[in-house]
């Protein structure tokens, strides 16, 4: 059967929950995500996560990581300027500023790569085990914003 736009919007394949069709693997990315947590700033978490899913275009993992952050204390006016940050400057830490630049370089890797002025200004804010946290986070949202990208979650449902 051939749908139109239309239809599309309205009909959906249901897709897997991806923790109940591979548990080993969602058990092993939240052990992975909780490891490259340990030690960081809940905010600056919080930041990262949340300006790699507006880059993915994921709004299950953004509405997560806002509601998050919210619930943590994070100032209204900062998230809203998450993702226009380099213009908003004066919101965040120089250290904040070098992690966004980072979490944008991993994230849209496939410009270029991370360039090295990027992971300098990184690595004059992080020493060397926190930059590592840092680029794991990096990694962990991306794998998510995959994973609810790929399986359709819907913002506002079952978080996780």
């Amino acid at each position: 059967m051939v749908m139109t736009n239309n239809e599309n919007a309205t009909q959906s394949l249901t897709r897997i929950n991806f923790a109940k069709a591979a548990p080993k693997a969602f058990k092993a990315l939240i052990g992975f995500d909780a490891a490259a947590r340990d030690g960081l700033d809940p905010a600056l978490v919080e930041l990262i996560q949340i300006r790699a899913s507006l880059l993915n275009g994921c709004a299950y993992c953004l509405h997560m990581h806002t509601s998050d952050a919210r619930k943590a204390g994070e100032d209204e006016a900062r998230l809203h300027m998450v993702g226009v940050w380099r213009e908003a400057r004066n919101f965040f830490t120089e250290k904040e500023q070098a992690a966004l630049a980072l979490t944008e370089s991993v994230t849209l890797v496939d410009r270029g790569g991370v360039p090295d002025d990027v992971y300098a200004r990184a690595a004059e804010h992080f020493d060397e085990e926190e930059l590592a946290r840092v680029l794991a986070l990096i990694f962990t949202i991306n794998t998510w914003n995959r994973i609810a990208l790929s399986t359709a979650k819907v913002a506002g449902e079952d978080e996780r």
